[in-house]
Order: C-alpha cells, then structure tokens, then sequence
C-alpha cells in the first residue's frame, strides 16, 4: 500500500512539473488540483445540485448580472485577440512565424506568448459561469452535453496546453476562438437587454455557422502545419487537431438538429396546409352550392 502512495506521489510531483517555473507561480498553474476542484465543483452544480436547487424555486432574475458579464467578455476577448493578433502581425505570417520552434523566440516573446496563454487559460475559466447563469434563471434545456462537454474541455485543455507544451499554434487557435467570442457574447449582451432587442437577435442560426468555419479554418491551419513539418511539437498539432474534429462533429450535429431538421419539417407541414386550404375551399363552395339551391327552392314556394 505504501509503495502505491509513493508511487502516486511521484506522479503527481511530475504533474506539477511545468516546462518552465514562470508558468508554475502563476494562478492556478502550480499543479492541476486547484483546476480539478473547480471543475469537478462546476460539474456537480450544474447537473446536480443546481437543478435540484431550483427545483421548486421561480427563475433568478439576473438581467442587469447577465448584460454585465456580457459586455465584460465582449470587451475581453477583443483585447485577447489583438494580443494574439499583434503576436502575429499579420495573416500573411501566421504559417512563417507558428513554423519557427521555440529556440527562434527570444526570451521576452516567448514569456509574452505564454502570457497571453494564461489569460486564455484564465477564460475558460470564466467562461464556466455561463452555465451556472444557465441553472439559476432555469434554462436547464440549455445545459446540454455539447455545452457542458465544450466548456469542461477547454477549460482543462487550455491548462495542459500553457503547463506542458505552450505551443506557437496556440497563438492562432486562441486567435480565431477569442472573435468568435466577440460575436457571440455580443448576441448574449443584446439577448441579455430585453424583449425590445429581440427584433435585432435574427442571426442567432448564423452564430454556429461562424463556430463551424471557425473550426474549419483551425483544421486547415493544423493541417498546412503538419503538411510543412514546421519545427513545433506534433503532439500538440495533433492534440488540437483531435479536438478540433470532435468540436467539428458534435457542433455539426447541433446545427443540423436546430436548424436543418425544423426546416425540413417546416416544408413538409407545407403540403398539409396546402391540403388543408383545398379542403377548405372545397367546403365553401359547397355551402355556396347548399346556399344557392336553398334560395332557389324558396323561390318555387314563396
């Protein structure tokens, strides 16, 4: 038993174990327990307590927290992706500068990169109140597994990346997450303000179509990556690349079940109501026709 503890204790020693002691002093970056409490904390509130919490409770009225919290993480993500953009310079260098290796950045880069990581990181994080906002004002049919799945993942994942392999790939991948971000927390702000925004909030359906060509293009910058064998660690391309797909996949199917069925059954309900109007200009016609012989055959008796 007490060679197992050791054993247990070794790795989590190696876990702790950062590629550089700058990450390691930061928040929440010396070992992976503090994350791991938050999620499994955020996990059980959201599929367990919460709901039972709300139970028999009316909904929060959280509008002025929510147009808030909103408006923050539109405004953060647009100083997360001018970061990662000044990182880059511009588009027509992303593929030169990401295929450099880490012994072609200089020091002050390099800690400059891994800055902008951990505010990446950081969030994710953040980003776990979304669904605690979600149980509070009892949108529990929002807390779907997509959702719940996209949220722990990148949490965690964004930890991994920034402790062990902080990547120049990632500049682009936060790059491209961060605008998406801005589009879709400025929906949630609009949402967020009233019934009398909701005549501007039409291109809902268009938000996980901007997600979809989000993921697209990150699978066609990891895949010019491993195709130009730049000088990066390809597990982290493929690390990406996995979870690009599977985000790909389940956010494929949301859009398919929201979107592409309801107007598959909006065009088949068609021909019933065409059906129906038939049907109905049949039945006036035969009252016309009841109507007409009835005055006809009052006529002959009067």
């Amino acid at each position: 038993m007490s060679s197992l503890v050791e054993s247990l204790q070794i790795r989590y020693a190696k876990m702790s174990e950062g590629i550089d002691p700058t990450i390691d002093n930061w928040l929440l970056m010396k070992s992976p327990t503090n994350l791991l409490i938050i999620i499994a904390l955020y996990l059980v509130f959201v599929l367990r307590i919460g709901p039972s919490f709300m139970a028999n409770r009316k909904p929060y009225n959280l509008q002025p927290i929510m147009v808030g919290y909103n408006a923050y993480q539109v405004i953060f993500n647009i100083w997360m992706f001018l970061q990662a953009f000044n990182a880059e310079r511009s588009f027509a260098q992303i593929l030169s500068n990401t295929c450099k290796s880490e012994t072609d950045i200089d020091r002050v880069a390099q800690v400059t990169m891994w800055s902008g990581a951990w505010w990446y990181f950081f969030s994710k994080v953040i980003d776990l109140l979304d669904t605690v906002f979600f149980v509070l004002r009892k949108k529990q049919n929002q807390v779907t597994f997509l959702h719940v799945y996209h949220h722990t993942i990148t949490a965690l994942f964004s930890w991994c990346y920034l402790k062990y392999l902080p990547g120049e790939q990632g500049v682009v991948i936060g790059l491209l997450n961060s605008f998406v971000h801005i589009i879709m927390y400025f929906y949630y702000m609009l949402a967020a303000m009233g019934p009398k925004y909701q005549k501007y909030l039409w291109w809902k359906k268009y938000m996980t179509v901007v997600q979809l060509i989000q993921f697209c293009l990150m699978l066609t910058y990891l895949t010019a990556v491993f195709i130009m064998d730049c000088n990066l660690p390809r597990s982290l391309t493929y690390f990406f690349g996995i979870n690009v797909i599977i985000f790909l996949y389940l956010f494929g199917g949301f859009y398919r079940n929201a979107y592409s069925k309801k107007s598959e059954k909006i065009k088949s309900d068609e021909p019933s109501k065409n059906n129906l109007l038939a049907n109905g200009d049949q039945l006036k016609q035969m009252i016309n026709e009841c109507d007409k012989n009835n005055n006809e055959t009052t006529k002959k008796f009067v």
